[in-house]
């Protein structure tokens, strides 16, 4: 958390809290100095938390909706006998008093319906390209991760993992770390460290059958002014 005011160093920042939690009390900062009454602001230059949906399942239920927390979760895609995607999550960052606003997730695409039994796209968390795409002759491919350049260089994170299909191409996995879909097999895992999802299964699910990937494991980004 970076400071500002009257007679404050630039570069100053926030190391610790003291009994002050974001509004008036006492902080620990990294530069030492002595400063007259004033007004002393505080912020951010940027926050992003997003993950992926994952691919729907070729014989699945309805795609998930995204889950709320750091996640900013996107909906899973549709499985291969029913009609309805997952319903855009929304995340919420909770951990700091200093940062408010809602992050929102991309729809999953519609699972087909009979064969070939093709599983909708997750979404990503891209603005604009974001949306799971629908199952069609083929699995529906993942939607586009988000790119942010808050690490120092850009990255694409959380893309949707791709629809599984069991008699036909699966769908590929959104850029951002989405997995693809299995043709009669199991999903590919989401990349690690993206917040990509995982990509569905091809095949007959169940206690027996295969099963979709891994959502990759997901990274917060917080880039702070000094």
């Amino acid at each position: 958390m970076a400071l500002s005011g009257t007679g404050v160093a630039t570069g100053t920042f926030i190391t610790a809290y003291g009994t002050g939690t974001g509004g008036a009390g006492t902080y620990t900062v990294n530069v030492s100095q002595t400063v007259s009454s004033t007004t002393i602001t505080g912020s951010l230059s940027g926050i992003n938390a997003f993950g992926g949906g994952g691919g729907g399942l070729s014989r699945g239920a309805a795609g998930s909706t995204g889950g709320t927390g750091l996640s900013g979760g996107s909906g899973g895609g549709g499985g291969g006998a029913v009609t309805t995607g997952g319903a855009a999550g929304s995340g919420i960052y909770p951990g700091s008093p200093f940062i408010s606003g809602t992050l929102q997730g991309n729809n999953g695409g519609t699972g087909g319906v009979g064969a070939p039994y093709a599983g909708g796209g997750g979404g990503g968390a891209n603005v604009t390209t974001g949306t799971g795409s629908n199952a069609g002759a083929t699995g529906g491919n993942g939607g586009a991760g988000t790119a942010s350049s808050l690490s120092g260089s850009p990255v694409t994170y959380s893309g949707g993992g791709g629809g599984g299909c069991q008699d036909a191409a699966a769908g590929s996995g959104g850029s951002g770390g989405g997995g693809p879909g299995g043709r009669n097999a199991a999903g590919t895992a989401g990349t690690s460290n993206t917040g990509g999802g995982g990509g569905g299964a091809g095949g007959f699910s169940g206690p027996n059958g295969v099963a979709g990937g891994a959502g990759g494991s997901g990274i917060v980004i917080i880039k702070i002014n000094q």
